[in-house]
């Protein structure tokens, strides 16, 4: 099969470049609004560029490296966790007096005079192609011992975005054309002083060592449950790993998960508490080739959540096949074509419904969430043989999921070559038969 040594090249974790959102990345764009008497006031938007790849609780944290003697004196919408050395400030205390500060974004509830727009979602941003409107987050900086001037001020170097772990890389910031602001009627608009932007790139290798998903397949043709592949995201020791292994917990003893779970109030860093498998991922989803109509067949998705630690808020599933072209229906999930090349529709992005199933919960009995999806047949290409119907590739997440090899998968009965078997002998034998009646006849 032609897709079997691309399939091999994208599930390398170490890819940086996502081929399904090539030009996906978050920015950072530093509006200045106004020059004060030592420095300047700007709004700071995060800008998620990424079509799937989201940022969920408990949110992110930016920081970067002031590169003169800047302070923070105020803020607005967002705050920074350590206040650092202001002893040097007699009368008015700054906010913020490191070198290197770390913002965070408020909570919802935040007394609305220390709001600004788009601010205070606990650093909780979607996706570009889930909400378009709640894909950046905002706030107002009020910065003091610095520039006053475009030609004065210096740029902050070193920018680093956690989201809530690693993963993204950010360059420097880079002076643009100065941002516009329409008016409400749009006859009028106004513009920042200066703008510069920062981009930061994601890379699933920096973001974890192993990956955090897999994938398993199974067909009504064959009995054949293709499984994970083993040790995807790691191996597990014993039944409560040794610090340094991949920590599981057998599923008999959900209790003293449920302990350890518990017991971690700082979630950011904390690394999964899974459900001992023989995969050891967080994450596993199940591919199902259900039915087969006349004109139409079915695919059943379940996604499997084995982290005793998360519940998966906003979650998306992407997925690549060629039949997605001719995906006519979808059940209890969303849906989205997504068209990373121009003329070949062959990915869709899936992610739950709120208030339904858009939270897929930690492992246990209600950890999982399923849909149905119904292809139309396109009669060039549709087939079941050699693995046709399965998956290119999965990701979960924004993450690409472990896929088992090509080789295993669910393969065709050899019916059909039995048939043809019985075809050739029964051809054979006819025509010795009238080879026979020929030859009687002429005697």
């Amino acid at each position: 099969m032609v897709w079997v040594n691309f399939q091999e090249k994208v599930d390398r974790p170490n890819d940086a470049y996502d081929a399904l959102d090539p030009n996906g990345n978050l920015t950072i764009k530093w509006d200045v609004i106004s020059w004060n008497p030592d420095g300047y006031t700007a709004v700071v938007t995060i800008f998620n560029f990424q079509k799937y790849r989201h940022i969920e609780a408990p949110g992110w944290l930016l920081g970067w490296t002031w590169t003169k003697r800047e302070v923070i004196w105020s803020m607005t919408g967002a705050q920074a966790t350590d206040q650092g050395d202001c002893s040097t400030f007699k009368a008015n205390i700054p906010h913020c007096c490191k070198k290197t500060p770390t913002i965070v974004d408020l909570l919802p509830g935040t007394p609305y005079n220390q709001q600004v727009a788009n601010c205070c979602k606990g650093g909780v941003i979607s996706s570009m192609v889930q909400n378009p409107a709640t894909a950046l987050s905002s706030f107002q900086i009020n910065v003091g011992q610095s520039g006053t001037s475009n030609t004065t001020v210096r740029l902050p170097k070193n920018f680093t975005i956690a989201t809530p772990g690693p993963g993204y890389t950010c360059g420097p910031a880079k002076i643009v054309p100065p941002s516009k602001f329409p008016s409400p009627d749009k006859r009028r608009a106004t513009q920042a002083l200066m703008t510069w932007n920062v981009t930061c790139m994601y890379s699933q290798f920096l973001a974890q060592k192993t990956p955090t998903c897999c994938v398993s397949l199974s067909a009504f043709y064959n009995s054949t449950i293709v499984n994970c592949p083993t040790c995807s995201c790691g191996c597990k020791g014993s039944s409560i790993s040794q610090p340094g292994d991949s920590t599981c917990v057998d599923s008999e003893s959900r209790h003293l998960a449920s302990a350890l779970s518990n017991s971690d109030t700082n979630i950011r860093f904390t690394p999964p508490l899974v459900q001992c498998t023989h995969h050891m991922c967080p994450i596993r989803v199940h591919w199902h080739i259900k039915v087969n109509y006349k004109e139409y067949w079915r695919v059943k998705i379940t996604i499997t959540n084995f982290n005793y630690r998360m519940n998966y808020s906003q979650w998306n599933l992407v997925a690549q096949h060629p039949n997605f072209e001719n995906l006519t229906q979808v059940f209890s999930f969303n849906h989205e074509s997504l068209t990373p090349y121009p003329t070949i529709n062959d990915t869709g992005m899936f992610w739950g419904i709120k208030y339904y199933n858009d939270l897929l919960m930690q492992a246990g009995p209600s950890g999982n969430v399923q849909s149905e999806l119904i292809f139309k047949k396109d009669k060039s290409s549709f087939t079941f043989n050699q693995g046709w119907g399965f998956p290119r590739r999965i990701y979960f997440n924004g993450d690409h999921c472990v896929m088992p090899s090509p080789d295993l998968y669910p393969h065709l009965p050899n019916d059909a070559i039995r048939i043809t078997r019985f075809h050739h002998h029964l051809l054979k034998a006819v025509t010795m038969l009238l080879g026979l009646v020929i030859a009687f006849g002429s005697v």
